[in-house]
């Protein structure tokens, strides 16, 4: 996401930019953009985290509490003008998502728990709202659909959400084992979307919203919304679904097929091979294609956005954390014995998690005694360190910010 937002604030200010890199994490985006929904992370046990409700005003706690924090090193109209550029580009684009502004939203989950969230897709607004007055909801899943289980979601949240009932049906036309991208891309096709509203309909007596899991569609998400909604006559919703998600996809689709309008260029899945600074001060960045061919650019400054762990921005032995790409000094605990409390859901989370890249006001990355390595090498989003974005739920937000 980080790389994306960086894309698209560039291109907007008329910049020469291009976009490269390996996309496998969007695969694993909810597709809810968070701001800040937990705060202070380790004060209770997991449980009983402290849930925000208004997330500008936990921000500037947090400011205070952890001024490391990459949200310290902004303000919060910074942050705010982001969210609301990133929010207006998806809606003009056809992904309109939902925002309260000054209060975080509850979402339900695929687990039956609550999350709190800045932004919802559409497609999940209706279930915010279901769920925030407990409205009599059916909630639909799919036989042979692994991860996601209509009756889990119901008895979970019978306590918050007693009128919420499940029902497990067979998708028209799929038998055995079946996997959400494949109902997806049978929901863009407006057929399918009949076949499914006349297995649904017997089961409406009573109801006044139906969720389903987030399979409503990839790229024809509104119209398969509106044709559903028609067909049921009540107001249906997503849920997230375990990973790999279509929700992700859907965002990757939505920037792929739009910022090359502004005047990016797109280099996707082409893996950063080398980097060379020249004497001129311009990098040089060798990109190459598991097919052998290479693509090389010459760059006045570069953000470096490549994710954590799992987006291989760093890589993790057991000689200790580095950075992958420019080989950048990585803020972590002194010995590996360090990374990992011994309990696994420590309530104050693993200080692996907090490892990654320093920088300066300015978002340069520092050296141990604070002084910018680079002058034209910025870094943004989940490599940045001080941070734990999975427990404080800040990921997107601090990823656009």
């Amino acid at each position: 996401m980080a790389g994306m937002a960086a894309g698209l604030f560039a291109a907007g200010k008329k910049k020469d930019v291009v976009l490269a890199g390996i996309t496998s994490e969007m695969g694993f985006a909810s597709g809810l953009i968070d701001l800040l929904g937990v705060h202070p992370v380790g004060a209770h046990p997991v449980a009983d985290q402290n849930i925000v409700e208004r997330p500008w005003e936990a921000i500037d706690a947090l400011r205070r509490d952890e001024p490391h924090h990459p949200y310290a090193r902004l303000e919060a109209s910074e942050i705010r003008n982001a969210l609301d550029t990133m929010l207006q580009f998806l809606t003009t684009h056809g992904y309109p998502y939902d925002a309260k502004r000054d209060h975080n939203i509850l979402v339900p989950t695929p687990a039956g728990t609550v999350k709190p969230t800045y932004a919802v897709p559409h497609t999940m607004k209706h279930g915010t709202e279901a769920l925030a007055q407990h409205k009599p909801c059916l909630m639909v899943g799919f036989n042979g659909l692994k991860g996601f289980s209509a009756h889990q979601i119901a008895q979970s949240l019978a306590y918050r959400w007693p009128e919420l009932r499940p029902v497990h049906v067979s998708f028209p036309g799929m038998e055995g084992d079946i996997y959400v991208d494949r109902i997806a891309r049978a929901m863009d096709i407006r057929d399918h979307r009949q076949k499914l509203a006349d297995v649904i309909r017997p089961h409406l007596s009573g109801i006044q919203s139906v969720g389903f899991p987030a399979v409503l569609g990839i790229y024809q998400s509104v119209s398969a919304m509106q044709d559903l909604e028609q067909a049921l006559g009540v107001p249906v919703f997503e849920v997230p679904t375990m990973l790999p998600a279509v929700t992700g996809l859907r965002l990757q689709n939505t920037f792929f097929e739009n910022i090359p309008e502004l005047g990016a260029h797109m280099l996707f899945q082409h893996r950063v091979l080398k980097t060379h600074r020249e004497k001129n001060g311009r990098w040089l960045v060798e990109l190459g294609l598991d097919d052998g061919r290479v693509h090389r650019i010459t760059a006045r400054s570069i953000i470096l956005c490549s994710g954590r762990f799992l987006g291989k921005g760093l890589h993790a032995d057991r000689h200790g954390i580095r950075e992958t790409i420019f080989n950048l000094p990585v803020h972590q605990p002194l010995e590996r014995a360090l990374w990992h409390e011994r309990e696994l859901f420590h309530p104050s989370g693993h200080a692996v998690n907090r490892a990654g890249v320093t920088v300066n006001g300015d978002f340069r990355p520092v050296d141990s005694s604070g002084k910018p390595i680079y002058d034209n090498l910025f870094a943004a989003g989940t490599i940045l360190a001080h941070q734990d974005w999975m427990r404080q739920k800040c990921g997107c937000g601090l990823s656009i910010a």
